[in-house]
């Protein structure tokens, strides 16, 4: 779950600048959410920075992303992914 928990901290570092509410891994509402996220950042303008990031960094992050779907997905297997496939 380090994988997840680290997602989930880096989205709520931005939901807190943002002024919106934190995400927990232990409500299903919020795990769907997440999963939409999770979603939305594989999506190849997202993950690929419209083309300005690096390989590395693309394939870095693809890593992370893969790895929380997964994570969730065996947490909770009712969530849906579109752009995963966990």
């Amino acid at each position: 779950m380090k994988n997840l928990q680290q997602y989930v901290d880096q989205k709520n570092a931005w939901e807190t600048i943002l002024g919106r509410k934190a995400l927990d891994i232990n409500t299903p509402a919020d795990r769907q959410s997440i999963a939409r996220s999770i979603d939305n950042d594989m999506s190849p303008e997202n993950l690929t920075c419209d083309g300005e990031a690096s390989m590395s960094h693309v394939r870095s992050r693809a890593k992370l992303l893969n790895a929380a779907a997964r994570e969730l997905k065996a947490l909770d297997p009712t969530v849906d992914f579109y752009e995963v496939e966990a």
